[in-house]
């Protein structure tokens, strides 16, 4: 007698649509689908990259918001100190944009680079700037302030390397916003060349490195002579 046998069927798992490939979260389906690279996508060298540029974005504006707010104030009611003010709000405002453009791209949210921004800062108010002439701490307060803006002009270029377009559109913004303030603050480097006793400062005339001048200055002629 012929048996006859059914075949099972084995049930087969759904299959994945096509783009959206497993392990992937929402957001990196949401940034696949607008056609950007996400983590998965780029190499270890890439995000790593970025990674540590967005760990220094984040303590530069926070140096950035906190270090003119301070400067201003040494300086008073004058020209340079309106121009740190702006540069300040400004960076006030990046900060509250920075934490949701960051979780876009699964780069750190990070606590560490706006803690580290915060001491800095903090430090050279109550070491260095008690130190040093007005116009040499606002000098450095300008350095920053183009560290910052070398530092989105390399984040922009990453990002266009690695077709974030939408990163390098936020980089475009953020310069065409602040180049004018640094400039701003730069063009008050004048102020103290027209104000040499505001320049100077208490600091200059007598501050401790005034005295460690006087001290060396008759060591250092003898060596040229």
């Amino acid at each position: 007698m012929a048996h006859r046998y059914k075949k099972t069927q084995k049930s087969r798992p759904h299959a994945e649509p096509e783009g959206h490939p497993q392990n992937l979260t929402a957001t990196d389906v949401q940034v696949a689908e607008a056609g950007e690279p996400t983590p998965a996508r780029t190499s270890s060298a890439d995000f790593l990259l970025l990674q540590t540029l967005f760990h220094e974005l984040f303590q530069t504006e926070t140096s950035a918001k906190w270090h003119p707010q301070r400067e201003a104030r040494r300086l008073g009611e004058v020209p340079p100190a309106r121009a740190l003010r702006a540069v300040s709000e400004h960076a006030t405002a990046v900060l509250q944009e920075l934490p949701e453009l960051a979780r876009k791209y699964d780069l750190p949210v990070s606590g560490l680079g706006k803690t580290a921004g915060f001491l800095l800062s903090t430090m050279r108010q109550w070491v260095l700037d008690r130190l040093i002439e007005p116009e040499r701490s606002y000098r450095g307060t300008l350095g920053g302030m183009r560290h910052g803006v070398d530092l989105v002009e390399l984040i922009s270029q990453v990002a266009q390397a690695q077709s974030r377009r939408e990163l390098a559109q936020w980089c475009t913004r953020w310069l065409s916003e602040r180049r004018p303030l640094v400039e701003a603050v730069a063009a008050e480097l004048a102020w103290f060349a027209q104000s040499p006793e505001e320049a100077v400062g208490k600091h200059g005339r007598t501050g401790p490195l005034h005295k460690l001048r006087q001290v060396l200055r008759p060591a250092v002629s003898q060596a040229h002579a």
